[in-house]
């Protein structure tokens, strides 16, 4: 009997063939020139660097704690576990969305220089 290969193994595989073989450009390229007709431009890009937790973990956390706390106030049996679990998790989005917005803010910008290929 014959054995193959599922079609998603196939694919999966495939795909991730093409990402082995991608490449990357720094400064020292910039003007390169291809068979193809593309070349590497480069540009100056202000990026925005956050040091401290840039995963927003602690708002997270923090939001879920307090939305737990706040959750478990409400109702009684099934529907207070309920209310607990439903606090807990709209806390943590809402404690990673005012983090986000934090660090937006306050964040540290920088010029790096980027490079890529183009037409």
């Amino acid at each position: 009997m014959k054995k193959s290969i599922p079609l998603f193994v196939a694919v999966a595989l495939l795909g991730s063939a093409g990402l082995a073989t991608a490449q990357t450009y720094g400064p020292q390229d910039e003007g390169r020139r291809f068979n193809d007709g593309t070349r590497v431009v480069c540009e100056n890009v202000e990026v925005q660097r956050n040091s401290r937790d840039p995963n927003r973990v602690t708002g997270t956390a923090t939001g879920a704690v307090v939305g737990g706390l706040l959750g478990n106030q409400v109702g009684g049996g099934n529907g207070r576990k309920l209310a607990t679990v439903a606090g807990a998790v709209a806390g943590g989005a809402a404690g990673r969305q005012i983090q986000g917005n934090h660090q937006q803010k306050s964040g540290d910008r920088v010029v790096e220089r980027r490079c890529v290929r183009r037409r």
